[in-house]
């Protein structure tokens, strides 16, 4: 069901979100709105109560086969600090103010030194864009300081199953979220057979795992594999290009008949490469062709194109997924600290654990989390470089609690055994 405040036209959310925050600053209400309020007189300072958040990321300049996917500089942190200004209408309503620090450190590099700085500085409530490894160096630190982290960057399961942590959540959907995704849409197409390439990198591997715990799952069937190994060529020069184009059909022409061609290569090999290369004339999905993704740069229904018109305004580029994953993070702070009047992290975290949460993110419905693994449950978008092609879950694809927990692990599946501050 469409959540109610992502239907609104603007000019009945505007009205009725200033009536509510007047209402809420007036009478010490819980009550809450989802939309940012307009700006109002603030609350005397010594009023103010002040959460302080951090973005901790892991960053190196980054190549891509397309100069057209090379990230963005300000990936993710643009979504954050759009989500502190909506946290900050709002709460100044409610005397409440947000903050962000920026802090970047290598993507080789310890990263317990520098959140140990942000915590020093009074961040409590902490946006990880970090590796796996990194997260679970700092999480047990983050636990007996009690700082809240939101990962808004690893996709790993590990992290929401072996090497869950109860003071950790997950914005950012898992490897196996994502091949659901992308597996029902394939399945209600009746687009059974597949054929898998994937890199020889660790991250192509697991994203090649997640597609083949797919396939089992909802009975699409893989036929056939094959590894594309990197052997570090040019293949962004003129020289490399021919050969791809030379390389790429002949390497594909092996595969039995098959609906489609799957691609697993996260760290940008040869993906980009496979559409309208291959041997015999077939879509391609994954990691190419038909993507799957937690946010789509073209969305527009569900209020779409309020968030994305607010994003383009303030930062002069489209929102990607990880934009998205961060505004959430730091908007569920935001909802939190309105529902509770709080700033305590574990008067949050109780909040953000219970029955009562959940926060309208411009998805079609209200998003909640997993209470075994602290996943944010969220709709995965499917599309190409233009357009979004389909959303997930896919209809017919049904389940007792709810419909998005058809994507990812779910509950009687999970090895995370999680144990509450």
């Amino acid at each position: 069901m469409v959540h109610a405040v992502d239907r609104m036209g603007s000019a009945v959310r505007y009205a009725l979100t200033l009536l509510i925050a007047v209402l809420l600053a007036a009478s010490g209400s819980r009550a809450v709105a989802q939309q940012p309020a307009p700006v109002g007189k603030t609350a005397p300072a010594e009023q103010v109560l002040e959460l302080k958040l951090g973005y901790l990321r892991a960053y190196a300049p980054e190549l891509a086969l397309s100069v057209l996917d090379v990230p963005p500089r300000d990936e993710g942190v643009a979504g954050a600090k759009v989500a502190v200004g909506d946290n900050n209408t709002t709460g100044t309503f409610l005397g409440q103010k947000f903050t962000l620090d920026l802090t970047e450190i290598r993507p080789d590099a310890d990263a317990v030194p520098a959140f140990n700085d942000m915590v020093s500085k009074g961040a409590r409530y902490i946006l990880a864009d970090l590796s796996a490894a990194q997260l679970l160096s700092i999480a047990e630190i983050a636990r007996d300081k009690g700082v809240l982290i939101f990962n808004v960057g690893a996709t790993d399961d590990r992290l929401r199953e072996e090497e869950c942590r109860a003071n950790v959540f997950h914005t950012a959907p898992t490897r196996t979220m994502l091949a659901d995704g992308l597996a029902q849409y394939l399945v209600w197409k009746q687009w059974r057979r597949w054929v898998l390439v994937h890199g020889s990198h660790e991250p192509d591997r697991l994203f090649a795992d997640a597609l083949r715990r797919a396939a089992t799952r909802f009975g699409g069937e893989i036929i056939a594999e094959k590894e594309f190994t990197d052997t570090g060529t040019a293949r962004r020069t003129d020289t490399g290009v021919v050969q791809i184009q030379r390389q790429m059909p002949v390497f594909t022409q092996a595969f039995p008949d098959h609906d489609v061609l799957l691609v697993a290569d996260e760290s940008e090999v040869f993906g980009t490469y496979v559409p309208f290369r291959t041997w015999i004339p077939r879509p391609v999905a994954g990691t190419a062709g038909l993507i799957p993704s937690a946010w789509h740069p073209a969305s527009e229904q569900w209020g779409g194109t309020q968030i994305q018109n607010r994003f383009a305004k303030a930062n002069g580029r489209h929102m990607l997924s990880k934009d998205m994953a961060a505004w959430t993070a730091a908007r569920i702070v935001g909802e939190a600290a309105t529902r509770t009047q709080s700033a305590d992290p574990e008067t949050l975290a109780a909040y953000i654990r219970s029955d009562d949460f959940s926060l309208a993110a411009f998805k079609g419905q209200k998003l909640t989390f997993r209470k075994w693994n602290w996943q944010l449950r969220q709709p995965i978008f499917l599309g190409d470089g233009r357009s979004v092609v389909s959303t997930s879950p896919q209809e017919g694809f049904l389940h007792q609690v709810s419909e998005l927990d058809t994507l990812g692990v779910d509950q009687p599946e999970t090895k995370c055994a999680l144990t509450l501050p």
